[in-house]
């Protein structure tokens, strides 16, 4: 009795409901690269809930019915500059829309870098992003899905998360502790949604750079974290989605990843809106806009995953 009683109060610490389905923690047995300080985690919500100072990194499980499951599942990267996470407007509502098409959903609450309880900023949210692929597929016989169809997505710097982790799935960032870090964190696709990609000028996303790479733009870390110089042709198929009149990201991020992924044979598709500014979203009420997500679907299902 004592025995399960300490059980169900273990599942209960590492996991518990919200308005997702379950809440996990990423590293129940200590977060690596962190120190004990007095930051707290603590959210804004003025109808977008930004989620700052992130401690405990998590993933919030979206499911589909058993009727629709199609066996592919969809990592979510908020957006938010590397300061803050847009935690439903690029996280839980994008996942309640792949759970209408049949695709699991997790949304990832990632460490930002300006936290003082780093001990090396930078490689924080890339260690969380490795971490949380391989999360979902040692689980993917419990969760309905395939192990060779988990795709990462993200929007604005957390599109740059996502395209870190789909050219530096192989580097290792943290130091194995358990079973499931000897699993590859290679994504098997990557959507990109306005994303940073660049650390570069001119077309450098400032404030990402700035949060991202806090007091150390060294030009090695700068290169190291300019996506579009590290595809090869392992990286993962992507479909890249951007507006022309963007006046946060410029639009040459994504079409220099695109340029590169081309140049390595790596499968992608690109689509350029005139119009839609940053941080768009789902686009409702934004007119032909609004349809990128259908784009999406359509390529989600052309892609031939193993």
């Amino acid at each position: 009795m004592i025995r399960t009683f300490y059980f169900i109060l273990l599942l209960l610490c590492s996991a518990h409901s919200s308005f997702g389905q379950t809440i996990v923690k990423l590293w129940p047995e200590g977060v690596p690269n962190q120190k004990i300080s007095d930051e707290a985690e603590y959210s804004e919500n003025t109808g977008i809930l930004k989620i700052f100072n992130v401690q405990d990194p998590t993933l919030e499980v979206f499911l589909p019915s058993k009727t629709l499951r199609i066996g592919k599942a969809v990592i979510i990267c908020p957006g938010g500059g590397y300061r803050y996470l847009s935690y439903n407007f690029e996280g839980t509502d994008f996942a309640k829309l792949l759970n209408s098409k049949g695709i699991a959903a997790f949304v990832l609450k990632y460490r930002l870098p300006d936290s003082k309880s780093l001990i090396t900023p930078n490689i924080a949210p890339l260690q969380d992003a490795q971490r949380a692929m391989r999360y979902v597929r040692s689980q993917a016989e419990t969760y309905g899905i395939s192990p060779n169809q988990i795709g990462i997505m993200g929007f604005s710097a957390g599109g740059h998360l996502a395209a870190t982790l789909g050219t530096h799935y192989n580097d290792t960032v943290y130091e194995p502790t358990t079973p499931m870090d000897s699993l590859s964190a290679r994504p098997d696709f990557l959507v990109l949604a306005y994303p940073v990609i660049t650390m570069k000028e001119p077309y450098a996303h400032k404030g990402s750079r700035r949060n991202l790479l806090v007091q150390e733009a060294t030009s090695d870390l700068i290169e190291f974290y300019s996506n579009e110089l590290q595809v090869d042709e392992n990286t993962p198929p992507t479909f890249l989605v951007h507006a022309s009149d963007d006046k946060g990201v410029p639009v040459m991020n994504s079409i220099l990843f695109y340029e590169a992924l081309k140049q390595h044979d790596v499968p992608a598709e690109i689509h350029i809106y005139p119009k839609g500014g940053h941080g768009f979203g789902l686009a409702i009420k934004k007119g032909h806009l609004s349809t990128w997500t259908d784009r999406l679907f359509e390529w989600m299902e052309s892609l031939e995953l193993e």
